[in-house]
């Protein structure tokens, strides 16, 4: 079966954006992944966000597993014909204040695949060091933005204040 897009282009295979059925496909079309991490790796599936955690005590044992995990997954993703947003693709190394940082240079399919040292999972700002400042600033704006709405709700129209909100609020909460 051929689809084509909004924008008039063929698609050839993968599930259209905002289709109903797109997460029974998404389920479907991702049920062997874990197989491809079962052993070195913990997988962590939520929604069509995808994490893996790996473990080691030893820094070369974890670059081993690191390097295993990310070829077979690359080769994972050939066979589905899938191809990965290395816009949203990032690393995190989690580590207490003693433990020194492991220097990963990590590429995949041509593509440098960046460092981070914090991300956000299921709304929840974390931190290498699972810090809570991180995510305790992003509420903070929220409080800002609440007060200032409270302060002006006597002094706008419910069509202004209703723009307010999406603009300040809304964005963050989403």
């Amino acid at each position: 079966m051929l689809l084509t897009t909004q924008t008039g282009n063929l698609l050839r295979h993968g599930v259209p954006q905002g289709s109903i059925l797109g997460p029974l496909f998404f389920l479907l079309y991702i049920n062997d992944l874990t197989t491809v991490t079962a052993k070195d790796a913990k997988l962590v599936l939520h929604a069509d966000d995808t994490s893996l955690i790996i473990t080691s005590s030893s820094p070369i044992e974890f670059a081993n597993k690191l390097n295993i995990i990310f070829a077979n997954v690359k080769e994972w993703f050939r066979k589905d014909l899938l191809f990965l947003n290395f816009n949203k693709t990032t690393t995190l190394q989690f580590q207490t204040k003693n433990s020194q940082k492991l220097d990963l240079d990590i590429t995949l399919q041509n593509n440098q695949i960046t460092n981070s040292t914090n991300t956000k999972f299921l709304g929840l700002t974390t931190s290498e060091t699972l810090s809570w400042k991180c995510h305790i600033n992003h509420i903070s704006r929220l409080s800002s933005s609440c007060y200032a709405i409270e302060v002006i709700t006597p002094l706008i129209s419910e069509d202004t204040l209703k723009m307010i909100y999406y603009l300040y609020v809304h964005s963050i909460i989403t």
